[in-house]
């Protein structure tokens, strides 16, 4: 497989590292045991001595918190437990001077039941707002319009009293969908966005955007047929082809677009999720109307690292030489990586190698808060939990809490320097134990060598900007090349639990990079050799 370079290397959003601020868990400033928008002010230093280009702050918005954000009650306010609108502004003004860019969530497909405009709507037929959710009528036996399944578990559909109809939900019960094919709903939208974009914001990742738009007809969703995966919910039972993606969506990406592109040099990215996604992330970032980049979910629930999975995940992406992919390891939906791909004895060795690797990519690169440390997944009692989805699936599903859990500043501070008083979620010992102090002068850290391998991305515009040619595919070993201009860097991977040998290019090759002790061309079990061509 190969893939051309990518043109228009200049542009700073283009092969940047993005770090992943959940701002609940990040730092409190403020005793109250909830992460806030000064303790992440705060905490930007160590943001900034990764190396990376920019943050993305997950939902800082009103909101009752119902998924901790992602239900929003005012696109245009900062909720109070996480300050204030001058907090933010201060947040803006720091990561600036730090030469850090700041991207934010923009929650299109739905909002909170407490936002005005669902009040408004629910309560009759012929108000301002009737048509600003999707309603519709039941069926003559009184069930739900169509089969549509939550992702949260149960129908899409709730009944509203007042109107005599059901709303749609893709998500929580209180999370009712926009119909953003309605123009006054896309105008309301773009407006919050604008707002945003005044206050000096860098660029939007938009939230489950492909759920922003249904099939009107509402189409029953046909079945999925078994491939041998446990069904933990109802909307594991369906292919979920008409209560999202609808073609209409992509003028509305087009409105996106050249809103953003009035500020100049603002940056777009869309998160979507679910199998096959590809074709729906390649439709929204075709050509220079529509967003820059999609952000996918082919590593977020592997429970592997293996070069079948990293050759599907580019090779899905190798006949759009113009489309520009973003990759994640981790994030605040998914069990951390490290807990998924190694066994507890390697976690050291396996955090360090998909570091590298996740570096080393074609495309955009998003970092998880404690990923640079090494954070395990936290094992939490239920008692503990506070995720909606964790509950209701006890204990077939591992949640989303064990990768919220508080980010660890100093070691031996009470609940790791996050707060002075009890988290909203437990601190573990063992994260205490790969703490920020713990490990920032620390040659040999994961912290030091995420450091390493950010300056090492930075430093070849071969592994920034560059193309992308797959070698070589084993049960172990996973080697392609990347190439930008006339510098050519060769990257070797073995992810194997047995030494190796391999055989490189024709070619001169200098290393620039080893890790697990590998050395020109014998690579023993979890290592990486990363090579400079002549």
């Amino acid at each position: 497989m190969s893939v051309a370079p990518a043109r228009g290397g200049e542009e700073w959003w283009r092969g940047a590292v993005i770090y992943h601020i959940y701002p609940r868990s990040f730092a409190d400033s403020n005793g109250d045991g909830i992460g806030d928008l000064a303790g992440i002010t705060a905490h930007l230093g160590h943001v900034a001595s990764l190396g990376v280009d920019a943050v993305w702050l997950s939902p800082f918005f009103t909101s009752p918190m119902k998924d901790f954000g992602y239900d929003v009650a005012d696109y245009c306010s900062v909720d109070p437990m996480f300050g204030t609108l001058g907090d933010f502004d201060r947040l803006i003004e720091r990561a600036h001077d730090l030469e850090l860019r700041v991207i934010i969530d923009q929650v299109f497909s739905h909002t909170s039941d407490q936002h005005h405009w669902f009040r408004e709507s629910r309560s009759d037929r012929v108000n301002g707002y009737a048509d600003w959710y999707v309603w519709a009528d039941a069926k003559p036996d009184g069930s739900p319009p169509s089969n549509w399944q939550s992702v949260f578990g149960g129908p899409a559909w709730a009944w509203g009293a007042r109107r005599g109809q059901y709303y749609l939900h893709n998500f929580l019960t209180e999370q009712p969908d926009l119909n953003v094919h309605n123009p006054a709903v896309q105008d309301a939208l773009l407006a919050s966005a604008r707002f945003w974009l005044e206050r000096g914001v860098d660029g939007f990742r938009l939230d489950a955007i492909d759920y922003a738009m249904h099939d009107p007809a509402l189409t029953d969703n046909p079945p999925r047929p078994s491939d041998g995966r446990p069904r933990t919910r109802p909307v594991d039972f369906q292919q979920p082809q008409h209560n999202k993606g609808h073609a209409d969506l992509v003028a509305f990406i087009e409105r996106v677009r050249a809103l953003t592109e009035q500020y100049g040099g603002r940056f777009t990215v869309a998160e979507i999720g679910g199998e096959g996604a590809e074709p729906v992330m390649k439709l929204l970032t075709q050509g220079p109307r529509r967003l820059h980049t999609a952000y996918g979910f082919n590593f977020l629930y592997a429970d592997a690292l293996t070069p079948g999975l990293v050759r599907a995940a580019l090779e899905a992406w190798s006949d759009a030489a113009d489309a520009w992919p973003s990759w994640a390891f981790s994030n605040h939906d998914a069990p951390r990586a490290v807990s998924r791909w190694s066994a507890s004895a390697d976690r050291a060795a396996n955090a360090r190698l998909a570091l590298l690797l996740l570096l080393t990519l074609r495309g955009n690169v998003f970092l998880y808060q404690g990923e640079e440390l090494g954070l395990p997944q936290a094992e939490l009692a239920y008692h503990d939990l506070r995720d909606p989805e964790a509950i209701a699936n006890w204990p077939l599903t591992l949640g989303r809490d064990g990768a919220r859990t508080p980010m660890p500043w100093t070691r031996n501070a009470p609940h790791a320097g996050f707060s002075s008083t009890r988290p909203w979620l437990p601190v573990p010992a063992d994260h205490a134990a790969l703490a920020v102090d713990t490990q920032d002068h620390e040659p040999d850290s994961t912290l030091a060598m995420t450091r390493r391998f950010i300056a090492l991305r930075q430093r070849h515009p071969a592994l920034r900007y560059g193309g992308m040619r797959l070698l070589e595919t084993s049960a172990a070993v996973l080697s392609f090349e990347r190439s930008f201009g006339a510098e050519r860097i060769l990257c070797v991977f073995n992810l194997g639990l047995a030494q190796v040998r391999v055989e490189p290019p024709a070619g001169s090759w200098r290393p620039v990079e080893s890790i697990g002790g590998a050395s020109a061309w014998t690579l023993p079990p979890l290592s990486a050799l990363i090579a400079e061509g002549s």
